[in-house]
């Protein structure tokens, strides 16, 4: 196929042999199959921060920490040099994350590297050497159903235990292969520990799994792992060997605590996103 214009100059670095198809395009990144050190691999191109429809991108990047000073108050004062080195730190963070699942025996594709905002990584195939399918894509029984929701409780856990939360979790973001499912899609990241959202995005991707697997085997709605791994977390005792149960007792003090906490979440989230629109408008009015 036609090389795309922001894998050419990886084509002309020898860093890509040859451009094979493409394998999909979503709200943040287009995805081809490449051929790179006479192997198969993929290669994500991010999209420009202006083409990206991820809008609540700087509600995820909350927390995160840049060593270099110049560059931490350029990306806070929102100048060109600044979104541009946002953006880096955006797509750097994917390569951190799948780094840090892979040491967490989590399983996720291996990243080779990014480079000029393309990240080169292991391609998942199924047992016939095909592009392995999304879940959303397929259909379980039961019993696999029961068994893949309990692992991938398993992978959230241990990425709880590293301070790791994905933070944008879904039958969309998780391929299977023939050992089970793989995590995908992680730029957006979230520090458990510095991130004013970290407890509700994590709820949620808890959730969005009882819900997927919860079409074949209803008990699983029933299960309240995000909680219960929440609680844990905060008081400091959760661990990799740690046996879940599913089962969590919410006292009337927690619940109005959590209540109030989420409604002050979400009002400072709002009040980012505002912040964010009003830098767009500024900077479009000085050009």
């Amino acid at each position: 196929m036609k090389i795309p214009p922001r894998l050419q100059p990886l084509v002309e670095d020898g860093l890509i042999d040859d451009v094979l198809s493409q394998l999909m395009s979503g709200k943040e990144a287009s995805v081809y199959v490449v051929r790179s050190g006479g192997k198969i691999c993929c290669a994500k191109v991010y999209k420009e921060i202006d083409q990206r429809s991820f809008k609540k991108a700087v509600t995820y990047r909350e927390g995160r920490k840049v060593r270099n000073s110049r560059r931490a108050r350029a990306m806070e004062k929102g100048s060109k040099f600044g979104r541009d080195e946002q953006e880096k730190v955006w797509q750097q963070a994917e390569v951190d994350a799948l780094s840090l699942l892979l040491k967490a025996d989590v399983r996720a594709p291996i990243p080779y590297g990014c480079f000029d905002g393309v990240l080169l990584m292991e391609l998942i195939t199924d047992a016939d050497g095909a592009v392995a399918p999304r879940l959303n894509d397929i259909t379980l029984t039961k019993d696999q159903a029961l068994r893949d929701h309990a692992l991938m409780i398993e992978y959230i856990k241990r990425m709880l235990c590293i301070g790791l939360i994905h933070g944008d979790l879904s039958e969309f973001n998780v391929l299977v292969d023939g050992q089970g499912p793989v995590i995908i899609d992680l730029p957006q990241a979230v520090d458990a520990s510095a991130n004013n959202n970290a407890k509700w995005m994590f709820e949620r991707d808890v959730n969005n799994m009882a819900h997927y697997y919860g079409r074949y085997a209803p008990e699983v709605l029933e299960t309240q792992y995000g909680k219960e791994m929440w609680a844990l977390f905060q008081a400091g005792t959760l661990t990799p060997e740690t046996e879940l149960t599913g089962v969590y007792i919410e006292s009337e003090v927690d619940a109005d605590i959590d209540g109030l906490m989420a409604e002050i979440n979400a009002v400072m989230a709002e009040a980012e996103l505002r912040r964010a629109r009003l830098m767009d408008i500024n900077e479009e009015e000085c050009e």
